[in-house]
């Protein structure tokens, strides 16, 4: 009732109202009705020492829980998980979360730095997370959001989106999506179909392995020449076969029967044209005549056909298997997995090897990033899920069962650095070194594979389907007395998943045990086939039309919502706790700091520009450690703006009692509304305060719309290109960006979308200049520059400099007050003097040190006052 009182007195619309309330009522339920858990969940996360993430809470009510007697495996699992978090990224209000692949947002990214080539692993993982907004969102923003590039890479999307479908059924999500799926796949027909083979033809580079045994042979060894891969043609296969299942459930019989016939096309041809008998393998097939060196590649021939290496026995590449992951080739293709555990062929200590051991151009590269030898985790996931598959639905005497555990096994062991928990791009199979394939602020925790799904789908045997029977095809080692999978997602039921030889360790009878929803459903007394029917059938997990907004998250560049703070450390920038990402490691940097303020106390406040309706904001709270510069503060103390004075919020709840580092300090409380929130950190006893990111949720409607900025940007231009203000710098590089992007008013500061001028690539070592002509003459008596620091090549200057333009010549400004004090990138730097009326002003940045480091903004404010 309180809570209907708080949205009756908000004004909220009625249809918002009432389905936040039936939402809330759902998940109240179904929290009431969750059976006891097998597993102790947090006795398993403490048992773990490599947590820089410690919000054990979420962890304990999002994820599936596993106990198995290999402790490397379960490591990793956790890992895993804790790796998704940091790859989280709340885009924005209409948008919701997405994942990115780096640790950074490189060019070549989409919206929010998200990368189509991994996707399809990553949304095998996020499915079974216990709330399923995370991937119906992340799969939603690949098929509607302006930004995405679902096309860039190879990307079987509407495979990924049937899957979902097959552990959250939803057929109004699936079908709302339908119509985009299928654009997405005549885009990609429309480019990539080659008519006479009945094939696709695809780059290496952008089926994500560049640097290939087959583009080296090209004039192009980096991105390639077209082929027919077995890999990229699969995954239009895969796609095929989901619309063909999305059609059916439509009652689109043409649509059907369209992809059932292109489906069973692409499957004959790749089994056809793409196997070569003689070396019992699938390869890529040129489509295209290559010369190189004086050795011709002829079109229509596969790997070794022709070329410098023509008659070869080799040439074999770990995508080979990957037709199996999917569940493609039709029995008698078998042969293929003779040579995966084989140390002459894949089989390595940290493997597999991604080219066949004894191949004439196989290389352990000392740079990045080659596809010719290194073990990638993304290779090694999909070779996992095609042996999952050929253990469960073929018959074959190549691979055991065991085999699968051993081979998971080892790339459990291959997520290592320095004795923890770690991934980057690609690691050396011999050593486990990720050297020259791991960069700073790049590649740490490289989220471009899978791994909770290799465990529930293989070693559990979980097969997801779109029927109310849950099957189970374990592939547990003979040799475990146990494991354990607990509170598994499926068709809005609770799936835990049991071997327990003696029955003693879990209480449940011993062999293999299903339970559902806490009951025993079926049980064998060995390891193998298991079925049972789900209780009441599937159910659906609504979709909330008006989930909670964080109103904070600022990753579009707008004007709002906009920070500032009593102090800024240099180490840091108020834009890193707006991007919708809490990262709290040490490298790559993603914080604000308190650091070298006098203050005991430091605030950090939001302006959201219009009132929002707000009832939680969540801080993410920075502690690297004892005797480190940051540790939690010793309390935090949460304001809002009413009228002229701060009102602290009242009746509020905390979790936990005190502010902890490594966990957000939730801040709960009746809605309010409110323009502008202040956050109170009071700081540890001789330490400074930091963190991550800072959210403020509550109710709220699509579409969302950030609050327009005021007016009075003497800078200011929404055709930058065209009439005036115009921008002028000393220097217009390649890369460096252009001086529009300096006054279109968006503040981007963020790598990647490139919206910025910089110097970088100028030859003035000194410094350089950035100029805004109003064409008349302003009153100008503030200037903000929102200096822009990439922490390479682009550097916030040492000093800066303001000039005014006097009709002959350019005259400094003599600067009251600058906040803050010295040049700081990633925020607004504040400049005000007495006023002034020129037609031009001039910033002058002198840069930082370094023989190519050079400054620039992403944005110039120029105001009256």
């Amino acid at each position: 009732m309180r809570l209907y009182v708080q949205l009756v007195r908000l004004g909220l619309p009625l249809p918002v109202m009432y389905r936040t309330l039936a939402i809330l009522a759902f998940l109240l339920i179904s929290t009431l009705s969750s059976t006891a858990e097998i597993l102790d969940k947090r006795a398993l996360l403490e048992r773990q020492d490599f947590w820089v993430n410690r919000d054990f809470e979420w962890f304990e009510s999002h994820i599936p829980f596993l106990e198995t007697p290999d402790k490397e495996i379960d490591t990793t699992y956790y890992y895993r998980w804790e790796l998704a978090t940091r790859r989280l990224v709340y885009g924005d209000p209409n948008t919701g979360y997405v994942f990115t692949e780096f640790s950074n947002r490189p060019f070549w990214s989409g919206a929010y730095g998200t990368i189509a080539c991994p996707a399809g692993l990553q949304i095998d993982d996020l499915r079974w997370l216990r709330n399923p907004r995370y991937v119906r969102d992340y799969m939603r923003y690949w098929m509607r959001h302006p930004g995405a590039q679902p096309r860039k890479y190879s990307f079987w999307a509407a495979e990924s989106a049937w899957s979902i479908h097959q552990v959250y059924p939803h057929q109004e999500y699936l079908l709302d999506l339908f119509p985009d799926l299928v654009q997405n796949f005549n885009e990609w027909e429309r480019a990539k179909w080659v008519e006479d083979m009945g094939l696709f033809w695809q780059l290496g580079h952008d089926d994500g392995m560049e640097l290939d045994i087959n583009s080296r042979q090209t004039q192009n060894r980096v991105r390639g020449g077209q082929s027919l891969r077995p890999s990229f043609t699969t995954y239009m296969w895969a796609d095929a076969q989901a619309l063909e299942k999305m059609a059916r459930l439509k009652g689109d019989a043409a649509q059907a029967k369209r992809f059932a016939d292109k489906a069973a096309l692409i499957k004959t041809n790749l089994q056809e044209k793409l196997w070569d008998p003689d070396r019992d393998f699938f390869f890529p097939m040129s489509n295209q005549r290559h010369e190189k060196d004086g050795h011709v590649v002829e079109k229509h021939t596969l790997t070794y056909q022709s070329g410098q290496f023509a008659g070869s026995p080799h040439g074999r590449e770990l995508h080979g298997y990957v037709p199996w992951a999917f569940g493609l080739p039709d029995p008698g293709f078998e042969e293929a997995w003779q040579f995966l555990l084989d140390e002459q062929f894949f089989k390595a200590p940290y493997g597999p090897t991604t080219v066949e051991r004894n191949d004439p151009l196989f290389i352990l590269s000392e740079r990045c990033c080659w596809w010719s030898g290194q073990s990638w985790p993304f290779a090694t996931s999909q070779t996992l899920q095609a042996m999952a598959k050929l253990l469960q639905e073929y018959s074959q005497d190549h691979i055991e069962q065991g085999d699968y555990a051993d081979l998971l096994h080892t790339f459990a062991i291959s997520h290592r650095k320095d004795g923890k928990p770690y991934i980057a791009e690609a690691l050396h199979p011999d050593t486990g070194s990720w050297d020259y394939h791991d960069f700073p602020n790049r590649s740490e925790h490289y989220y471009h594979s899978a791994f909770p799904d290799l465990v529930i789908t293989g070693l559990a045997g979980l097969q997801p389907s779109d029927n109310d029977t849950v099957t189970l095809k374990p592939l547990i080692p003979d040799n475990w007395d146990y494991f354990a999978l607990d509170d598994v997602p499926y068709h809005g039921h609770n799936l835990t998943i049991l071997w327990d030889r003696s029955g003693e360790r879990y209480g449940k009878g011993a062999g293999l045990t299903l339970l559902i929803d806490g009951e025993v459903a079926a049980q064998s007394p060995e390891i193998g086939l298991l079925q049972a029917k789900l209780p009441g059938g599937s159910k659906t997990i609504p979709i909330d039309p008006y989930p909670p907004m964080n109103y904070a998250v600022n990753n579009e560049g707008s004007y709002f919502p906009r920070y500032s703070a009593s102090h800024v450390g240099p180490d840091g920038s108020l834009s890193m706790i707006s991007d919708g990402e809490y990262i709290y490691d040490l490298q790559p940097v993603d914080r604000w700091t308190t650091l070298g303020s006098p203050n005991p106390e430091d605030w950090v406040a939001v302006d959201f520009g219009v009132e929002r309706p707000l009832d939680t904001v969540m801080l993410y709270v920075i502690d690297d450690g004892p005797n480190s510069k940051f540790r939690a503060p010793k309390s935090i103390r949460l304001e809002y703006r009413q009228g002229d004075r701060w009102a602290v919020i009242v009746d509020t709840q905390t979790s936990p009692a005190k502010p902890e580092g490594g966990r957000p300090y939730r801040i709960h409380f009746p809605v309010i509304k409110a323009s502008v929130i202040r956050a109170h950190l009071t700081h540890a006893k001789g330490s400074n305060s930091a963190l991550t990111e800072l959210q403020a949720w509550g109710p709220g409607e699509k579409p969302y719309r950030a609050a327009p900025p005021p007016k009075g940007n003497l800078s200011f231009n929404a055709t930058p290109n065209q009439g005036f203000p115009k921008a002028t710098a000393s220097f217009e590089g390649r890369y460096g960006g252009t001086p529009d992007k300096a006054i279109d008013g968006r503040i981007i500061y963020q790598r990647n979308p490139n919206n910025r001028w910089t110097s970088f690539g100028s030859p003035n070592e000194e410094s350089d200049w950035l100029a805004v002509d109003f064409d008349e003459e302003k009153v100008v008596g503030r200037v903000i520059l929102h200096i822009y620091s990439d922490g390479g090549g682009v550097k916030a200057p040492v000093k800066l400099e303001l000039e005014s333009w006097t009709g002959q010549e350019w005259e400094k400004i003599e600067i009251q007050k600058n906040v803050p004090e010295q040049p700081t990138g990633g925020m607004a730097n504040t400049y005000t003097f007495p006023a002034i009326e020129t037609s031009r002003i001039r910033a002058i940045f002198y840069h930082a040190e370094g023989e190519r480091t050079r400054s620039g903004v992403t944005e110039i404010e120029a105001w009256s006052k």
